[in-house]
């Protein structure tokens, strides 16, 4: 096992990750609109509950996370600073969400956990985890 996690470390070290939880429809729509939103190519994405994204979770110890974190330059970004670091590399207006940094972060953490905490209730929750269609298979990392 610690060979295979050393071939998992170095083959996605250099990629920015989206860790999602693959059975949010809340989640799912994130994804979908980062994907619409990113001509650039610069996210791949790994579900949470995949053997990468729990290795991920491990790693960066991550796992009370049951939202959205990203991963960049082998940091990990939780919560509202996960979602506006996101934002800064989308294409369009989003990336000027960034602005929203002045908050605290302990105002933007909670209204971000709050939605969080609520999401399935909201938002629905699915059996599996949405696959890929083949033209985005290779951003998928799972």
């Amino acid at each position: 096992m610690m060979q295979k996690n050393k071939e998992i470390k170095n083959k996605y070290d250099n990629h920015n990750i989206v860790l999602f939880d693959g059975v949010c429809n809340l989640c799912e729509s994130s994804i979908q609109f980062i994907i619409k939103h990113d001509d650039k190519q610069h996210f791949h994405f790994v579900s949470q509950t995949s053997e990468l994204g729990e290795y991920l979770l491990d790693k960066y110890a991550l796992e009370s996370i049951d939202s959205i974190a990203y991963i960049s330059n082998q940091k990990a970004y939780i919560y509202s600073d996960a979602a506006l670091e996101i934002a800064k590399n989308l294409e369009g207006w989003y990336r000027h969400l960034t602005f929203f940094r002045f908050l605290p972060r302990i105002f933007r953490d909670g209204v971000y956990k709050l939605v969080a905490k609520y999401r399935y209730k909201v938002f629905g929750k699915k059996k599996s985890c949405m696959m890929p269609s083949l033209e985005l298979k290779s951003r998928f990392l799972d």
